[in-house]
């Protein structure tokens, strides 16, 4: 009795781990979390499920549980480099970059040409300002892996932030460019090198833009060029989308208030200064700038106010002591003002110009070169308080893992092409601007009219991840089903139910033998095949192969195959006016590398709905795989129309690499 009860536990705890392992592929990793804690209470002692669990939880920027997990896991199997590497990069994360090198360098024992280790422990070198040992692993990692786009621009940083090697550091740019003309973090570096050449800069910085469209930093920084090439209505523009990106970019409003400032829109300018100084109340810049615009009203107690701060903040700077002279004696207190006067007098005459500059923090210039501190015109003080901020270059370049399963999908940095992905069935939507409502199947409607479902079936693309309350539902559904089907005279829906269940949980494999059971209730029910296909489709998906194989594979592999398109075949002579089943075909053909046969497809899921934009984007994707890149750029424009926002990146991506 106790062997059977240990052979069960064994048996759910492989279960557990490798439905856990389904979600943690498809980037669900709360409900991933779910899996891999039922699978430690099993079998407290594998190391596998800890190790997957820290994934997930870096994933979800838990780096302290990462860490512990990844311990856990090293304490079990000490000879899993990946989990070195994973209680690195969290300790990393942390800040805990010494202990993450000695990870770095036990995984290297275990695996010494991983990319993604040496890659990591060049940036925590580099992190330590280690800059020659940082220079030492770069060089081990790219004469092993000589096209590492990333590897390079890692290196160019290195070189031009603490080698002072611009030459170096250039050369490693022009080199990643090479290799990848997509590569955003190029640009931003040789926007950096090139910050004296502004034009040259501002054409780099747009290149990023159009790979980055929504970082808000890159249009602070174009914006920043852009006024030093006399684009002012370019440069507000920049500001203003930055905004959009980003409200609370405080180098963006107070750039914007010097702007206006600028152009004596004065009520305009006051509102952005004082945006900044409700995020620092301290930022005596703004203060100072606000006093001027005050002043300039004749707003005097309010300028005043501003200026008072300032001072009280930063005593030892004339400038700010000069402007509340003024003020003072615009607004009639004559003796007051004579004071500042001659104590400014007195603090400039003590101040040479290089420390009248190390007093002022973060400012670009305090005035023309060759021009002494006894220029004190408002032009001249404004000049040294009112400086274009610039935002941080932030060249991300992202930790790295050795395994791709640590971060899904979205780890995986080949620049291929990629189709959207298949219209599946969920309880559950995440609307969008552009994607209001699910997409319709009759089929669909129908079973829900009849309210046997717990909840109404959606068809969506996109369907969103669990979270740990939506996951526990679905289990307990399961249980209550189980219980049902044990104790009564099973349908087909109750299984097709229950199968939904398992679908909403990533358990594909019980979802498949559920759907299977249904159809052989009812063989002519549309909507078990449709589903079944799907199922089939994401656990071939999640079994570490990545795609579907294409023709020429064992011969499993092919029957696996074709079973799945045998149920989208049938879903679509079932329901013969539905374009998503052989929509569904298409994807999975083109996964499988057979192209030809996948246009077909998306020509026909077309034909049955001629606004169908994933199908244009899909159709597009093998357009371009078979050589086709004005039919596919075609396809992709349309995709973009109608409302397929990748469609545009990839339409760069295309025309960069043709």
């Amino acid at each position: 009795m106790a062997a059977a009860v240990s052979a069960r536990a064994q048996v759910n705890a492989e279960q557990m781990v490798r439905v856990g392992q389904n979600a943690l592929y498809f980037e669900d990793y709360v409900l991933s979390i779910q899996y891999f804690n039922r699978a430690i209470q099993a079998k407290p002692y594998l190391a596998q499920p800890y190790f997957l669990r820290a994934i997930a939880k870096l994933n979800l920027e838990d780096y302290r549980g990462a860490e512990a997990d990844a311990a856990e896991a090293i304490e079990r199997n000490p000879f899993i480099a990946d989990a070195y590497e994973v209680r690195g990069v969290a300790r990393q994360n942390l800040g805990n970059v010494r202990h993450a090198i000695e990870d770095y360098d036990h995984a290297l024992s275990l695996a010494p040409r991983s990319r993604a280790i040496l890659f990591n422990k060049a940036l925590a070198q580099q992190e330590l300002e280690l800059a020659d040992s940082a220079d030492a692993t770069f060089s081990i990692l790219l004469s092993s892996y000589p096209g590492f786009d990333n590897g390079y621009i890692g290196r160019a940083r290195l070189r031009l932030e603490q080698l002072a090697d611009t030459a170096g550091a250039t050369a490693d740019i022009e080199k990643a460019l090479e290799l990848n003309k997509s590569a955003p973090n190029a640009y931003i570096l040789r926007a950096a090198i090139n910050q004296n050449n502004p034009a040259e800069a501002e054409a780099d910085i747009s290149e990023a833009i159009k790979l980055l469209p929504r970082e808000a930093g890159l249009y602070v920084n174009r914006a920043y060029l852009r006024y030093h090439l006399d684009d002012f209505g370019g440069a507000m523009a920049d500001y203003d989308y930055a905004l959009t990106l980003d409200p609370r970019n405080t180098a963006a409003i107070y750039n914007r208030g010097l702007l206006r400032m600028e152009s004596r829109d004065n009520d305009k300018a006051i509102e952005d200064f004082s945006r900044v100084l409700e995020a620092d109340p301290d930022d005596y810049r703004a203060l100072y700038n606000r006093s001027l615009l005050y002043r300039e009203k004749r707003d005097f107690d309010n300028a005043l106010d501003d200026i008072n701060r300032l001072i009280e903040g930063m005593p030892d700077i004339p400038e700010p002591l000069y402007l509340r002279s003024d003020i003072l004696r615009q607004s009639g207190k004559m003796g007051q003002a004579e004071k500042d006067y001659n104590k400014a007098m007195a603090l400039a005459k003590a101040l040479t110009e290089k420390e009248t500059k190390t007093a002022m923090p973060g400012s670009v210039g305090n005035g023309e070169p060759g021009k002494s501190n006894s220029d004190f015109s408002d032009e001249a003080v404004s000049r040294r308080f009112a400086s274009l901020r610039k935002a941080e270059n932030s060249i991300d370049l992202d930790r790295e893992f050795n395994n791709k399963s640590i971060r899904g999908r979205v780890q995986d940095r080949d620049m291929r092409i990629e189709t959207e992905p298949m219209f599946v069935l969920s309880f559950y939507s995440a609307p969008t601007e552009l994607r209001q409502s699910t997409a319709y199947m009759r089929e669909i409607e129908q079973i829900n009219d009849t309210r046997v479902l717990a909840a109404a079936l959606q068809l969506l693309p996109n369907p969103p991840a669990s979270d740990e309350e939506t996951a526990n539902r679905h289990f307990r559904s399961i249980e209550r089903a189980t219980h049902f089907l044990a104790t009564h005279q099973p349908r087909a829906i109750d299984y097709f139910s229950r199968a939904m269940d398992y679908y909403t949980v990533r358990d594909y494999q019980q979802a498949v033998d559920d759907l299977s059971r249904a159809i052989a209730l009812t063989p002519d029910f549309a909507l078990a095949y449709f589903a079944r296909g799907i199922a089939r489709f994401n656990l071939r998906q999640s079994g570490g192969s990545g795609n579907l194989t294409a023709p020429g594979t064992p011969a499993d592999t092919r029957a696996e195959l074709r079973e799945m398109l045998a149920d989208f075949d049938t879903a679509s002579r079932l329901s013969p006016h539905s374009p998503y089943p052989v929509y569904n075909k298409g994807v999975a053909l083109a996964s499988a590398g057979d192209f030809t046969a996948a246009l077909a497809c998306f020509n026909k899921a077309l034909d049955l709905k001629p606004d169908f934009g994933e199908a244009y984007y899909n159709r597009g994707c093998v357009f371009f795989q078979l050589g086709n890149s004005e039919r596919g750029a075609a396809d992709l424009s349309k995709a973009g129309e109608l409302g397929v926002v990748p469609s545009y990146n990839l339409l760069k991506r295309m025309k960069i690499q043709r």
